[in-house]
């Protein structure tokens, strides 16, 4: 009996042993974390950032790409540096920023990682590179930052910045502190298939700063995947171009393809370089255009909002027409005296009224159209109407957002029954109320991309898809275009003919310094009012689109504080649709650009709208 517990005893001191002996092996041998420690070495987590997707325009040009930058990392734990002079030199700080971020790291923690300095250049970091093995505790953790082609587009590119404390507590769906993200514009709208998805990579570093390469071969690392590519709508030297000529005034260009909704051209002017807003000094300069008074962050094409003057004549004719109040062949006596007018005496049809810009026709058409007689009381009646006319109005995009991809479009003004009522109280107003509607003056607001829209619609016949900046997204090869919508307004088009017919002659009327001899230009000249009772000018517009069959460009121009619509608006509109229709400007007696570039539209000889 005592035998065989001897030899129990002994079995189980043997098993305790191959035990500790099996142990002992997979420290020493199989996992080599202990062996990490017993030489000094730091095993460093390193984050893979993804390359942010590219934009591309139209034609495959490159628009927005990534440059490298570089953040220093350090463990306030195993910091050793034999300079700090020396060191502070290398990185171009003072004493104090080193001894602030020094305690700012051992704040957040001894032993991890976190950032002591934040991009630097790549300029930089090939001065530095060779002299990091002498400064224990640090290493450097390679990034991006956007770059742009051309100091173009800025507004609608938008910028990217580190988020914020609230925007993590908004989405922390894969974001950490330290992440870039999409601050405006593109950037920020599209987001999601920009962005791409981090890495994580672990490596051995001796004490002395040599990398020792990757802990356990790299076995548990992860790769970064790379952020979708957009190819957007914009034609890059069309933009260009639309920024040289609004280049020391303030306004808008908004050009669109009408057969697909496609921007060609979206340009606000004032306007800064998008570069600025990117790298190690965009917290300064952000700080200097947003407190720029002439407002460059004012994304004027989607933002501004502006009475649309007599282009919107042509609103006003499309729903007389589509309600049948008038008909493209009445002949309609119209009393000058009424409103201001610059149009001859006479009778006037659709196509006449818009070739003079006839004040009084429009006036009468409108009249036509809120007091229809269907109800006795004047009041009623024209409340009747002004539904009714309100409702056709929202059909062409006025009163509410396109939906462009970018944030910060406004909706504008429609007034409606309810508005009024505010104004003057129910059933208290009426038609002479409210008749300089008809002109597009009074408390009617557009946005220029609302007004290009109209462009295009009138150039599509009756229907307009909504505008958009990205026409398709690339991954890995893989091209996805996004398909829109047609809107359809009114219920025909069988009197578009004669509309664009109109706006052909009111080109050669009103606007005779924007003609093109063998491009016609289909448009509709413009003035809004400021809102300002001084001396400054109001504002010049032009709606436009070309060639008249098979449009390929439709195009709204507004220069603030320039007149009449055919100089400033007008002139500026028709170079751009001879840029891009025939890819140069042709030169002849009188050199169009010069006199755009030069900004003094103003003379004796105004035209009217």
């Amino acid at each position: 009996m005592l035998e065989n517990r001897r030899y129990i005893i002994q079995i189980f001191f043997i098993f305790i042993g191959l035990v500790f002996l099996v142990r002992l092996f997979a420290l020493q041998v199989a996992d080599d974390t202990y062996r990490t420690k017993a030489e000094r070495n730091i095993l460093q987590r390193i984050v893979e950032y993804p390359f942010r997707g590219l934009i591309y325009d139209r034609n495959q040009e490159l628009i927005v790409y990534n440059e490298p930058i570089y953040d220093l990392m350090v463990v306030p734990r195993d910091v050793h540096i034999p300079d700090t002079t020396e060191f502070c030199n290398l990185f171009d700080i003072t004493r104090e920023e080193f001894d602030e971020n020094i305690k700012r790291t051992k704040r957040y923690s001894r032993v991890k990682p976190s950032v002591f300095l934040k991009k630097i250049s790549h300029e930089k970091y090939a001065q530095i590179q060779d002299q990091l093995y002498k400064l224990n505790g640090f290493y450097v953790n390679p990034r991006t930052v956007r770059r742009y082609s051309q100091p173009i587009l800025a507004n609608e590119l938008g910028y990217i910045g580190e988020i914020n404390p609230s925007q993590l507590a908004k989405d922390s769906s894969g974001y950490q502190a330290g992440d870039y993200i999409g601050v405006t514009g593109l950037e920020e709208y599209y987001e999601p298939e920009l962005r791409g998805e981090r890495g994580v990579s672990y490596k051995m570093v001796n004490v002395r700063g040599i990398d020792k390469g990757s802990y356990k071969d790299g076995a548990i690392d992860t790769l970064s995947i790379p952020g979708k590519n957009l190819i957007s709508t914009i034609d890059l030297d069309l933009q260009a171009y639309a920024e040289k000529l609004l280049a020391g005034k303030r306004g808008s260009v908004v050009a669109i393809e009408p057969s697909t909704g496609e921007v060609l051209v979206m340009a606000s002017a004032p306007t800064y370089d998008p570069n600025l807003l990117t790298g190690k000094y965009l917290g300064d300069n952000f700080e200097k255009i947003r407190s720029d008074t002439t407002s460059p962050l004012f994304n004027r094409p989607i933002m501004a909002t502006y009475p649309p003057g007599s282009i919107f004549k042509t609103v006003q004719a499309l729903i007389a027409l589509d309600v049948g109040v008038t008909t493209t062949d009445e002949k309609v006596k119209v009393d000058l005296t009424k409103i201001g007018d610059h149009a001859p005496a006479g009778t006037y049809d659709v196509r006449k009224g818009l070739r003079y810009s006839s004040n009084n026709y429009f006036v009468e058409i409108m009249r036509r159209l809120i007091t229809r007689g269907e109800s006795q009381s004047y009041f009623v009646d024209s409340r009747l109407g002004m539904e009714k006319w309100t409702k056709a109005v929202r059909q062409f995009g006025f009163g509410s957002r396109l939906g462009i991809d970018v944030h910060g479009e406004v909706a504008g003004k429609v007034p409606d029954v309810e508005y009024y009522d505010g104004v003057y109280g129910r059933n208290r107003w009426a038609y002479s109320n409210i008749q300089s509607l008809a002109i597009g003056q009074g408390e009617m607001l557009v946005t220029p991309l609302q007004v290009a829209n109209l462009g295009a619609t009138i150039a599509n016949r009756g229907y307009y898809i909504k505008p958009h900046l990205i026409r398709a997204v690339e991954d890995n090869g893989v091209i996805t275009p996004f398909e829109h919508e047609k809107v359809y307004v009114g219920n025909g088009n069988e009197y578009y003919p004669e509309i664009i017919e109109g706006m052909a002659q009111a080109v050669k009327q009103t606007a005779p310094r924007a003609i093109i001899n063998d491009i016609e230009i289909i448009g509709k000249t413009g003035t809004a009012e400021n809102g300002v009772k001084d001396e400054s000018l109001d504002h010049s517009v032009f709606m436009a689109f070309a060639p008249r069959d098979n449009p390929k460009i439709a195009i709204a121009v507004y220069v603030e504080n320039s007149g009449m619509g055919g100089r400033a608006a007008g002139m500026t509109a028709s170079l751009i649709i001879e840029k891009f229709l025939r890819g140069y400007i042709k030169k002849n007696w009188w050199n169009r650009e010069a006199y755009v570039l030069k900004g003094d539209f103003i003379d004796e000889d105004e035209e009217v709208n």
